[in-house]
């Protein structure tokens, strides 16, 4: 990707994950935000090269002045190798490995079931019910709620099995991507295709909008759900890890 590629998603991705506060420096992303989701709470490198670690001190002087703890989410590629040496300097550790997934939007009818896919402006008590739902952590399920729905340019999706709403997901279209987040199925509605419904729908809409390409996140350790992206047609582009205080 061009250095112009990756600034573009990583603004896409925080359109989906508004933190509080945005602090834009050169080369570098801030999100300042007391919330669990990760990508709206650290400061993310807009290129993978030439970058501008004398930049760290004041990126930490942010955090500390908000009281925030501060958190990095550095890519695992050469050209961020200065950053992590000066990170564990200072005493952080890489935690939660994650892969950057991208591909073409239209390669998500792959992986259609076939289910009707329902679309909103903003979660509803359905959705919300799913997303804090039985086998989900409801305190961390409730704070990205509340950050997912700060967006303006994304829309909710729910698919019901047996008239109950069984897998839900939320889709941003912004900077040139349509960003896929926030996607769960309940337990016991696995395996039935209804996540792939959703993501064919996110699919038809990014082509609607002339959106041709889709990017996602996943940690590292979600085997079922690589398996899926990978069945529709995503491929990693980067691997990264939040760097924290040890």
């Amino acid at each position: 990707m061009t250095d112009d590629d990756i600034e573009r998603l990583e603004r896409a991705t925080l359109a989906a994950v508004p933190p509080r506060e945005l602090l834009a420096l050169e080369g570098w992303l801030v999100g300042l935000d007391p919330g669990t989701v990760g990508r709206a709470h650290s400061a993310v490198p807009t290129r993978h090269e030439r970058l501008r670690v004398d930049l760290v001190p004041e990126i930490l002087d942010a955090y500390a002045q908000r009281g925030l703890r501060p958190a990095f989410r550095v890519p695992d590629v050469a050209g961020c190798q200065l950053l992590c040496d000066d990170l564990a300097g200072r005493g952080f550790a890489a935690t939660q490995p994650t892969l950057v997934q991208t591909g073409p939007a239209a390669s998500l009818s792959e992986v259609d079931g076939g289910a009707a896919v329902e679309f909103a402006a903003r979660p509803d008590a359905a959705w919300s019910a799913l997303f804090l739902g039985d086998g989900f952590d409801p305190v961390d399920g409730a704070s990205r709620i509340g950050i997912l729905q700060r967006s303006d340019t994304t829309l909710f999706a729910s698919v019901r099995f047996d008239g109950v709403v069984a897998a839900v997901g939320s889709a941003c279209f912004s900077d040139g991507w349509a960003g896929v987040h926030g996607m769960r199925t309940a337990p016991g509605c696995r395996g039935r295709g209804l996540a792939g419904s959703i993501l064919a729908a996110f699919g038809r809409e990014a082509a609607r909008r002339s959106l041709e390409r889709v990017m996602l996140q996943v940690e590292e350790r979600n085997a079922p759900a690589r398996s899926l992206y990978g069945r529709a047609g995503l491929r990693t582009a980067w691997r990264y890890a939040y760097w924290r205080p040890a």
